[in-house]
């Protein structure tokens, strides 16, 4: 019996909505737009968000980056600048950082110089990077070809660098670079690998293009990196350069290293190592020349901030549903005036009052759980040409989707209730004489 009523009060509903299709279709469209929004707004919020902590996870949860910095330069009292600085991080400062802090696993030194690579008649900008074996265990890239440097090429400074790929398409096109010669300055070296950046797992290939994209944003005018043993770097660049600026004529700058990646056992220990780094180099540094780069720092930070952001996004998506709810109960109501002696007919035939909440809120539910599942195929919708057409990345979460859809549900019965209470509680004799 249950059944048969609810069946029979469920056509009565359709029936009523598709006698009034365009009135039904506009009510709808609030609640379609609203909870379209919520799916894409929060799908764009979740990309960035992705995107972002994907960026820092390169950088290695386990890793503290300490780099070098130029300190404000110091002056004479006369006003002359120095012609000779001297800061920066030290190799005895990767020595103290390995015999005093025992959480270390990995320490890597980094002397980075900007250079140009020839090869044949072909001449690109690069970026030589003096480096040791272990380099591969705390950088974003992997061994694609070859191999990387090894101890003996450290030990006897061999002339052997390690190139990425987008220095072998740039420099070598057709040709197979292992083996092959490089100029760099007045040296040769003999490519014996070729690395390329790690890619992010479950990356889709329009990812993986924006990152390569990304990479060589970071590279500036490089081509790309040039890998090369550390202690190759120091015999044949030195640790001098030369600046000249329209002031103060020539400048000479000495730094021993670029940057120090410490990597630690797990990331309980990252951030203790962190103030023992900041310690040691505030006693042995007179000056602010190095600064130090939490990567879990930053993926904690940037984790606080999309959830502000999806609740911001949330939010702001959640007022159109609840002008479609608002809506909705306005049509609802006008309904509920012009069936009046519908239902005065329907009391009088015995109809009890829940049967007639239940008539008016199943047409409530109705329009929502339609406008719901309609809002949702266009929220899925947005998202694709918003990643196609603006490339920017982005995620539909299950959890969007229900989220969604609960509210749309939600706001159906909120503001169903009151016209279906209305209407239940009319008096059945005035109903019947409502013309």
């Amino acid at each position: 019996m249950f059944l048969y009523r609810t069946q029979r009060t469920l056509k009565l509903g359709i029936k009523s909505l598709w006698l009034h299709r365009l009135r039904s279709t506009l009510t709808a469209l609030g609640i379609i737009f609203g909870v379209a929004s919520v799916i894409a707004m929060l799908a764009i919020g979740e990309g960035a968000s992705r995107d972002a902590m994907a960026q820092i996870a390169r950088l290695g949860s386990l890793n503290i980056i300490v780099k070098t910095i130029q300190p404000p330069e110091d002056q004479h009292a006369t006003g002359q600048q120095q012609s000779l600085q001297e800061y920066g991080l030290t190799y005895d400062d990767a020595e103290r950082f390995r015999n005093s802090i025992p959480n270390i696993q990995v320490i890597v030194p980094i002397r980075r110089v900007a250079h140009q690579a020839w090869y044949r008649n072909r001449k690109i900008p690069v970026e030589v990077i003096g480096t040791v074996p272990w380099h591969l265990e705390t950088s974003p890239i992997r061994l694609v070809m070859g191999r990387f440097l090894s101890s003996y090429d450290m030990d006897y400074k061999q002339d052997i660098c390690v190139i990425d790929e987008r220095v072998m398409n740039e420099l070598f096109k057709f040709d197979d670079p292992r083996g092959q010669f490089i100029k760099i300055g007045s040296d040769y070296y003999s490519v014996v690998g070729i690395v390329s950046p790690q890619p992010i797992a479950a990356s889709s290939e329009q990812q993986q293009a924006k990152d390569a994209e990304a990479s060589k944003k970071q590279a500036g005018a490089n081509a790309g990196n040039v890998y090369i043993p550390l202690t190759t770097v120091k015999n044949r660049f030195g640790e001098m350069s030369v600046k000249i600026s329209g002031q103060s004529g020539a400048n000479v700058e000495k730094v021993e290293l670029q940057e120090i990646v410490v990597k630690v056992a797990n990331a309980d220990l990252v951030l203790p190592t962190r103030d023992i780094l900041q310690t040691v180099l505030e006693r042995f540094h007179k000056k602010t020349d190095y600064e130090l780069t939490v990567p879990l720092e930053l993926l904690e930070q940037a984790k606080r901030t999309q959830r502000i952001f999806s609740i911001v996004l949330g939010s702001i998506a959640a007022i159109s549903l609840l002008v479609g709810g608002i809506g909705i109960m306005n049509i609802m109501l006008a309904t509920v005036s012009e069936r009046t002696r519908e239902i005065g007919i329907r009391r009088a035939l015995g109809a009890r009052k829940k049967d007639i909440i239940f008539q008016f809120l199943s047409e409530t539910l109705l329009l929502t759980f339609a406008g719901g599942i309609l809002g949702i195929f266009f929220g899925c919708t947005i998202p694709f040409f918003v990643t196609h057409f603006g490339n920017m990345p982005t995620v539909i979460t299950i959890t969007s989707l229900l989220l969604s859809f609960g509210i749309s549900g939600a706001v159906g019965i909120a503001f169903g209730l009151y016209p279906a209470y209305r209407a239940a509680n009319m008096d059945p004799i005035e109903s019947l004489r409502h013309e």
